[in-house]
């Protein structure tokens, strides 16, 4: 299901030679193109890159005929497509996407909050010092507590259960949903490029979608993503101190315990359990019915119906008898 991004206004209709122009390639071309996608929802209309061989199955699949690549994966490359040779992809996408998205980079505050009108939002319990900006939906029956900030266009469901001091942004969340007090949800990632000069930032035009029957923690920061979006599954529970990165996964009915923290695109499938303390690196797979050990550092796939534990994380019987 294909979700409209309501936080960031796109320009429309890009010219293809324009992006060749920010990417200094000396091409023209009288093109538009709608939009910049990860290689799963690109559509033929939008442009897209490749950056590792780990998408190689959504570089085949994908529906996008421009792609922003490095000269070393070029034989991957289907026929169908066409390449847009870069030095550095990343950097090159964040130029793309500030082409697109000129704003992403400023919306550290929402100048448009103030308090709420209690016409406005009937049926909701409201706590003290609630700042709320506009086009903000709020479910029946919900509660937000006190010095809570609820920024401009996020829907929060029928239900719901908003701590005190909690700040949510860039969100759309689901109902009975349950986000306890101190917790940050939809903040720009932690995306940049280290220089000499000054680090460069990434901007983040990704959401944070939150299914129902979800509970978040105390002081849990779950960050926006930076193309795509942030999700966690239904029926998932969050312990306290727990950070979810950009672009992270998260599947049906797990419970992640605390001061977890998984790092920037990774997948997380249904009924994973991870006990605290755990680091997830970054663009990994993590399968169905997983348990991860206290402490454990997971740095690569796993797959369905495993237990581990340790650093490197294995096999909890072969750590069990390195162990002993």
């Amino acid at each position: 299901m294909k979700i409209k991004n309501l936080f960031f206004k796109k320009k429309s209709n890009i010219s293809l030679s324009n992006i060749y122009k920010i990417l200094n390639i000396k091409k023209i071309s009288k093109l538009k193109i709608n939009d910049i996608k990860d290689l799963k929802n690109a559509t033929l209309k939008d442009i897209s890159f490749f950056n590792s061989l780990k998408y190689l199955d959504d570089l085949k699949n994908t529906k996008t005929k421009y792609i922003i690549i490095h000269k070393k994966h070029l034989n991957y490359v289907n026929s169908f497509s066409i390449p847009i040779i870069v030095d550095n992809v990343l950097n090159s996408v964040s130029l793309v996407v500030d082409l697109f998205y000129p704003t992403a980079l400023f919306d550290s505050v929402d100048f448009a909050l103030k308090k709420p009108e209690k016409k406005k939002f009937k049926n909701i319990k409201l706590g003290k010092n609630i700042l709320i900006g506009e086009n903000v939906k709020i479910g029946q029956n919900s509660i937000i507590g006190h010095n809570s900030i609820i920024e401009s266009n996020v829907n929060i469901g029928k239900n719901c259960l908003i701590g005190n001091n909690v700040i949510i942004k860039n969100s759309l969340i689901g109902k009975n949903v349950r986000v306890l007090d101190g917790s940050v949800i939809g903040k720009k990632g932690f995306g940049f490029f280290p220089n000499k000069k000054g680090n460069l930032r990434y901007p983040h035009i990704g959401m944070v979608i939150i299914h129902d029957n979800v509970e978040i923690g105390c002081n849990n920061t779950i960050d926006r993503g930076s193309i795509s979006n942030t999700i966690i599954g239904t029926n998932t529970f969050l312990d306290n101190q727990v950070h979810i990165a950009h672009n992270v996964n998260i599947g049906k009915n797990c419970i992640i315990t605390g001061q977890v923290g998984i790092a920037g695109s990774s997948f997380i499938g249904d009924n994973v359990m991870i006990g605290g303390q755990s680091g997830i690196s970054g663009h990994i797979k993590i399968g169905n019915n997983v348990q991860i050990g206290g402490g454990s550092g997971v740095v690569k796939n796993i797959p369905d119906n495993t237990r581990v534990m340790g650093y490197p994380a294995k096999d909890v019987k072969s750590f069990l008898k390195e162990n002993k």
